[in-house]
């Protein structure tokens, strides 16, 4: 994740969606360089923009990636902290046909995370039926 202010993002990151810091690198100015922050099992990687990379709020607001975060429980009352801590909510909490409850949000700089959780088993076969959709493969 590129932000303009990544010393920022990981002060909003950590109290609007319960990141945990994992690594923080500053050169010897001071400047962020590198950070790595924790979410249950897996985490992000978040630095100063360059001139190949860019935060949204640089490219007039738009997303070129997706962030998934996976939740094992708790997805509505993440989202109402979140909400709380300034995240602007862009979908409500919603169960998917495919057996997730999810929500969307988006951070100051304009990044939208999707939160999701698993709420039950649905088979292929059942979420091409109730989406009116064909998937090739499945892993849920």
């Amino acid at each position: 994740m590129f932000y303009r202010d990544p010393r920022a993002a990981l002060d909003w990151l950590e109290t609007a969606f319960g990141f945990e810091r994992s690594m923080v690198v500053s050169d010897a100015d001071g400047k962020l360089v590198h950070s790595e922050m924790r979410f249950g099992d897996g985490y992000i990687v978040d630095s100063e923009w360059t001139g190949y990379v860019a935060s949204p709020a640089s490219i007039s607001g738009k997303n070129t990636q997706s962030v998934y975060v996976r939740l094992k429980d708790g997805l509505d009352a993440h989202c109402e902290h979140a909400r709380a801590k300034g995240a602007e909510i862009i979908q409500e909490p919603e169960d998917q046909f495919y057996g997730e409850r999810q929500y969307r949000a988006r951070d100051p700089e304009g990044h939208v995370w999707t939160f999701t959780q698993a709420i039950r088993a649905v088979s292929r076969e059942e979420a091409e039926r109730l989406g009116g959709v064909r998937i090739e493969g499945w892993h849920r």
